[in-house]
């Protein structure tokens, strides 16, 4: 209960950093200025849009926040073996976070206007999301040719969910990331929905790596840690 809790206040905390940088949680009634300097249907839509992922990153940040607490009750039972981490996953865990600067970067320069910048840095987050993927079949090949398979021991079970839950996720990520790559080298798009693109697949990325980072913790053992400090603090 202590992980669930602890993994939804870190949500929380992400979304509502977010509807600050939206101005979501303004209050237009109360602002001076004449009606036509008020924002047309184009702005709404916009929010509209980021509203909408917002609310569907909350419901798979929940969907994690349960998968972690299932996670640390299954491990206090007799028959758990943690599984060893591979080294691989370092890699990985190098490879999401590039990518999530690259967008990061793409995101910065298409509100410059520099498009070759652009294109660069959309095909550089789309190679590294990919060799972030090629990279966990790895290790889960690694683990098997180890003898970690998935019906030996619960930990093995729960590794492989998990981390499979993660990657689909980022298949579908990487499905939208490529439209928008297409669009971006193909020119065919208005710039205000090309960029309006480009933000949602930063902020879809961002939020995948911050869940990733949870569970390389919770994998790596460092969760469990912290979760004990938790509760000597609030004991």
């Amino acid at each position: 209960m202590s992980a669930i809790l602890i993994f939804m206040a870190g949500i929380a905390a992400i979304i509502t950093w977010w509807m600050a940088q939206q101005r979501l949680t303004s209050k237009p009634w109360l602002e001076v200025g004449r009606a036509g300097d008020a924002p047309g249907r184009d702005g709404s839509s916009l929010a509209i849009e980021k509203i909408g992922l917002g609310v569907f990153l909350a419901v798979v940040g929940a969907l994690f926040a349960l998968f972690i607490s299932a996670y640390f009750m299954r491990m206090d039972m007799a028959d758990w073996w943690a599984v060893p981490v591979p080294k691989l996953l370092w890699v990985n865990t190098v490879a999401l976070g590039l990518s999530s600067v690259a967008l990061q970067w793409a995101k910065t320069e298409i509100r410059e206007g520099h498009d070759e910048a652009v294109k660069m840095a959309l095909l550089a987050a789309l190679a590294t999301a990919v060799l972030f993927l090629v990279g966990q079949v790895l290790a889960w090949r690694e683990l098997v040719a180890a003898g970690y398979v998935l019906a030996d021991n619960p930990a093995n079970s729960f590794f492989y969910m998990i981390t499979g839950m993660h990657g689909l996720h980022i298949i579908g990520g990487l499905v939208v990331l490529s439209r928008t790559t297409l669009r971006t080298w193909n020119g065919a798009v208005q710039q205000d929905k090309l960029r309006l693109s480009v933000e949602l697949c930063a902020m879809y990325w961002h939020f995948m790596l911050f869940v990733w980072l949870i569970l390389f913790a919770l994998f790596a053992g460092w969760a469990n840690d912290f979760i004990d400090i938790c509760r000597q603090l609030l004991t």
